[in-house]
């Protein structure tokens, strides 16, 4: 993807959280760097060719949260700008003071997982005696 289209993918998604884009540099690397009170900051390499995104603070405070970031981003298959910003966004939840998002999907997954077997589970081959 061009430069300048991940930069306006950026601005889009800044206009929808409380990060701003703060730099964008294409010159040595494709950079973009992003802020958010009350000190959160962290910038996003983007990739030029196969490489991939990666993700870093020059905040010590921040760098514990991008971890789960990173580890998506390393994760198996090609990922957009807006996934990973996203999920930076996510990880960051703690330190800009906004609470945890509940996954509902994955509640109500398990909420269905849990009891006993229906009769469906029954055709299994499985007999309970």
């Amino acid at each position: 993807m061009e430069f300048k289209h991940l930069v306006e993918a950026a601005e889009k998604w800044c206009s929808g959280n409380p990060f701003d884009l703060i730099f964008a540099e294409e010159n040595d690397e494709r950079r973009l760097d992003f802020y958010a009170e009350p000190g959160v900051s962290f910038y996003v390499l983007c990739p030029g060719g196969t490489d991939t995104f990666h993700v870093w603070s020059e905040s010590e405070d921040c760098l514990p949260f991008l971890q789960l970031a990173q580890d998506y981003i390393s994760s198996c298959g090609k990922k957009t700008l807006l996934e990973v910003l996203e999920k930076v966004f996510t990880s960051f939840r703690p330190l800009l003071g906004l609470p945890d998002l509940d996954d509902d999907s994955f509640e109500h997954y398990h909420a269905d997982m849990e009891g006993e077997p229906g009769s469906d589970h029954q055709q299994m081959g499985v007999s309970q005696q």
